[in-house]
């Protein structure tokens, strides 16, 4: 996959990458990113000469039809593990465990602490969950990633992407272990997950919104349809209004 699809990508949007020296040759580490694109799992894995391990939800693995199984063969490809997302706890505990699994395998664990993508370019609270727990279970070095302009190549709802070139800064990598063991401490886990999304804040350059992406998501999806709901009603205003001047004009 590296060759193909990571080739492929580097030669046609030729990303360019700084802080590449960041990335351990060997030994486990966490990749903590915006996710601003779908193709952020693709293009990041592509500069790095290691593999990385990201999750999926398990849909992408067990769809049927030759679609599905084309679908579960790329991401296995890429690196990518299922979960199970039935349940918010549930697809949190397994989460966690992927990522232990793959840090003690001493791999590159791939993970976006926002947990879904920014739906307006803007980065959002870290979830204290996934990230921090498995940083403080593990003692591996967490490396912040800022992914810059994805979201312009390959908006949500777009299949074709525009090729332009995206950027990647990697970040110095940080050391948790002072808090190694205290992955039940909610206010800990906190204060971990805040200064990891400082750093690819600065990384970045993006502004900061101190709420969880997915309610952004809900106040947009509700503006929205707020929005039609009025243009709704004013168009059937209108019609009445012209119903009525109609009427008037027949009397």
């Amino acid at each position: 996959m590296k060759f193909s699809i990571g080739g492929s990508l580097k030669v046609a949007f030729r990303p360019w990458v700084e802080g590449l020296e960041n990335i351990p040759a060997e030994g486990p580490a966490i990749l903590a990113s915006n996710h601003l694109s779908f193709s952020d799992s693709f293009f990041l894995p592509a500069v790095l000469d290691r593999k990385v391990t990201f999750i999926a939800k398990a849909e992408y693995f067990t769809s049927p039809g030759v679609k599905g199984k084309l679908t579960a063969a790329f991401f296995k490809g890429v690196g990518q593990l299922p979960v199970d997302r039935s349940g918010a706890r549930g697809a949190g505990e397994a989460a966690i465990k992927a990522g232990i699994d793959v840090i003690k395998g001493g791999g590159l664990f791939g993970i976006y602490p926002e947990g879904t993508r920014s739906p307006d370019g803007r980065l959002y609270r870290g979830k204290p969950g996934g990230l921090a727990r498995v940083a403080l279970a593990t003692g591996a070095p967490v490396i912040p990633v800022a992914m810059i302009d994805t979201e312009k190549i390959q908006p949500p709802g777009k299949v074709v992407p525009k090729l332009m070139r995206p950027g990647i800064r990697i970040g110095k990598p940080l050391d948790f272990s002072r808090y190694h063991g205290m992955d039940g401490d909610r206010f800990i886990l906190r204060s971990v997950t805040d200064e990891v999304m400082y750093e690819i804040m600065k990384l970045s350059g993006q502004e900061y919104v101190d709420i969880y992406a997915t309610a952004a998501k809900r106040q947009i999806a509700d503006a929205e349809k707020a929005a039609k709901a009025e243009k709704a009603e004013l168009e059937k205003a209108e019609k009445a209004a012209q119903a009525g001047k109609a009427e008037r004009s027949g009397a």
